[in-house]
């Protein structure tokens, strides 16, 4: 009769198990060994060269005012122990060895990783430091820099980058202008500031009058410079000279491609739709300030109450041609506000021509009573806005 082992209950003799657990660590320091093996070539310490740059491919192209950006990878270094490699991608002007290089930067990972995602912002940051004018065409190189400790290699290859810039620049944080034919004159602490109404735009209102101006970086003589030249674009380093027509702009600026729009604000009117009318026209008061005093205002009689709404147009001309921009309420109907109302009720954001939507009202005190009405469209208010103070 034969017997049948149960194996699912069968236990392997402890000094089997044992056995076996060694040959098992045996094998994977073993194999630990034969994969991690020194190079002999290397003393302590030290790492390989970048044998070899795989992208960009030398003399490649790049168009840099595309939102885009590139790949740099290159072949892995070597170290002594087989161990961790740092590299940082070098860069500089055409027909330059490196000793001073315009700009370093680590890999990916920390400078981990054998490759690069550069965005194309930073090469034209990069291709400005070389002197490459915006609008124009130039060259850069780039070679990789290995390193373990204290030990750094330099690849033996470099590869060359040529590059067009676009017509945009880095974009300051603030913006000021200033010179004899702005409003603040060529006083430097004077300037009036720009708003900047996104990642690479600014705005402002003010007024220009023949003579020479400049864009400032800061309120400082030694700050960064820009101006418009005769094509209307964006420039860098010098003065512009306004030859205009002295009158109220807004000034618009692009840093990212460089281009500008001008237009100048002939009037501002307060519409108030109860009568189908324009009650009255403000003056402009300096700094992208524009004001009406000791203005009588009446509401309209309704069968259901007192109407009070009213909102703002303003008549712009853009290219000679003019035409109407109306600023209104945030809300499309409002509640009559009172003297403890938020100040964020009288913020002005651009709305349609409406006769009633998007229309403010006023507060009860000013029916039938003298009142003054300012517009701020500056950068001294966080949001463009206006405010009424009953006399």
């Amino acid at each position: 009769m034969t017997t049948k082992t149960n194996y699912k209950n069968h236990k392997i003799p402890e000094t089997m198990k044992n056995a076996i657990n060694r040959i098992f660590i045996l094998g994977v320091l073993f194999l630990g060994v034969l994969g991690c093996e020194d190079d002999d070539s290397l003393a302590i310490g030290e790492v390989t060269e970048v044998e070899a740059l795989y992208s960009p491919e030398d003399n490649r192209f790049f168009n840099l005012g595309a939102q885009s950006s590139a790949l740099f990878e290159w072949q892995h270094a070597k170290s002594a122990d087989n161990g961790i490699v740092l590299y940082e991608v070098v860069f500089d002007r055409e027909g330059g060895d490196f000793s001073a290089p315009l700009y370093v930067v680590p890999s990916d990972g920390n400078g981990y990783s054998n490759r690069l995602n550069m965005s194309f912002t930073q090469l034209n940051q990069i291709a400005e430091m070389a002197g490459i004018e915006s609008e124009s065409t130039g060259k850069l190189q780039w070679t990789v820099w290995s390193s373990k400790g204290l030990d750094i290699k330099k690849s033996p290859q470099s590869y060359t980058l040529e590059v067009e810039r676009p017509g945009g620049f880095p974009t300051p944080d603030e913006l000021f202008i200033t010179g004899v034919g702005s409003e603040g004159g060529d006083d430097v602490a004077a300037a009036q500031a720009f708003v900047k109404t996104g990642a690479t735009t600014f705005e402002i209102y003010t007024q220009l009058a023949p003579g020479a101006y400049r864009f400032l970086s800061r309120r400082a003589a030694d700050a960064e410079s820009f101006y418009i030249d005769g094509e209307n674009k964006l420039k860098k380093d010098g003065e512009g000279t306004f030859a205009g027509t002295e009158a109220v702009y807004r000034i618009r600026l692009d840093f990212s491609d460089g281009s500008v729009a001008l237009a100048t604000i002939d009037k501002i009117e307060l519409w108030f739709p109860p009568l189908s009318s324009y009650l009255f026209e403000f003056d402009y008061a300096g700094n992208g300030t524009w004001e009406v005093l000791d203005q009588y205002i009446e509401f309209k009689q309704e069968g259901w109450g007192r109407d009070e709404r009213y909102k703002f147009r303003f008549t712009v001309t853009s290219g000679g041609t003019a035409g109407e921009e109306w600023y209104g309420s945030v809300n499309g109907d409002n509640q009559r506000p009172n003297p403890d109302t938020d100040a964020s009720f009288y913020h002005m954001v651009p709305v349609t021509n409406d006769h009633w939507a998007n229309s403010f009202k006023f507060r009860e005190e000013v029916d039938m009573a003298n009142s003054d009405i300012r517009i701020f469209f500056n950068a001294d208010v966080p949001e463009y806005t206006h405010e009424i103070t009953v006399r």
